[in-house]
């Protein structure tokens, strides 16, 4: 797989503080790239890197195999986490003013307007202006304005912030098919249940160091334990439990269920297969719920953060 973006050994200092420690990530053609960490970790830097509002001290970043030069800006959106509309001007002036300066006719981007505004239901507020608008409202005209231009790599800092649960869902549904279409995403968040519907890769900055990175499935194959969630009924527990006990790393599970299950997490031995596991279970009572344990991204974030 072709990688869109390249960051080589980028490392920047402010002062005597050292924002980014020879930093690399390579965000795959197509993707949808996470980049993760603590508040302070870097992510912040590395993205005004990439749009060139500020250069590294050393390394370099290429784009599509190029160095990153100026007019790369063209081939890329970017949504700040804190949003730059002018309060004053009206929704649909401004809109037009920024996807000209994103190098777009006045009469394509009224043209993409339009659509993109029958698309998120708000014609209506094209004469409005951004101080009229609460901020989920004016977080949707900076999405709209963030893509419009067609840029090949999509840059979204906490995206949903400001969203109730429907217009989140929504933008993520539009992320999608954006991706689908060709664009590239890098997608800085905290909100880790994003990073599992969203990310197909991930890159984990924290102390200005990179500490992780890879396909996210991998790295949950990395980090799993062989860990199984059984819930069953039997004629004795307890006497059930200490069998277990002696072929297995046994401890109490919690999760819902409609039965009066006992419920434990079992352990895999080296050697051992889940086959192996359900079938001693199936002799033991009737099983009504099995489930591998696999790490979420927030429980690597933590592990791995805490761990560095």
């Amino acid at each position: 797989m072709n990688n869109i973006l390249v960051a080589d050994s980028v490392s920047k200092n402010f002062g005597d503080f050292r924002a980014l420690n020879q930093v690399s990530i390579a965000v795959p053609q197509g993707s949808i790239f996470g980049l993760l960490g603590p508040n302070g970790a870097g992510k912040t830097t590395l993205i005004r890197i990439i749009n060139q509002i500020t250069m590294p001290d050393s390394g370099r970043v290429l784009l599509d195999n190029e160095p990153l030069l100026a007019h790369h800006i063209q081939d890329i959106g970017y949504l700040p986490e804190e949003r730059g509309l002018y309060k004053s001007m009206k929704v649909g002036e401004q809109a037009l003013y920024l996807a000209q300066l994103k190098g777009l006719s006045r009469s394509v981007a009224k043209k993409r307007l339009k659509l993109w505004f029958e698309k998120l239901e708000i014609g209506d507020w094209w004469n409005k202006k951004i101080q009229e608008l609460s901020k989920g409202m004016a977080q949707k005209i900076q999405f709209v304005v963030t893509v419009l231009h067609e840029p090949k790599l999509l840059i979204f800092d906490e995206p949903f912030s400001g969203f109730d649960p429907i217009n989140a869902n929504l933008i993520k549904d539009e992320i999608l098919k954006l991706r689908e279409n060709g664009a590239t995403i890098i997608f800085a968040t905290h909100r880790m249940e994003s990073v599992e519907e969203l990310c197909d890769h991930i890159a984990l900055l924290h102390q200005s160091n990179k500490i992780l990175d890879g396909k996210l499935q991998d790295i949950k194959r990395q980090y799993k334990t062989n860990t199984f969630e059984v819930g069953l009924v039997t004629d004795n527990e307890q006497q059930l439990t200490n069998i277990l006990k002696e072929k297995f790393e046994v401890g109490p599970a919690d999760f819902k269920s409609l039965n009066d299950d006992l419920k434990l997490n079992i352990k895999l031995k080296n050697g051992e297969s889940s086959n192996d596991l359900l079938m001693f279970l199936t002799t033991k009572g009737q099983v009504n719920h099995f489930n591998e344990l696999v790490p979420s991204a927030s429980d690597i974030f933590i592990q791995t953060v805490k761990n560095s």
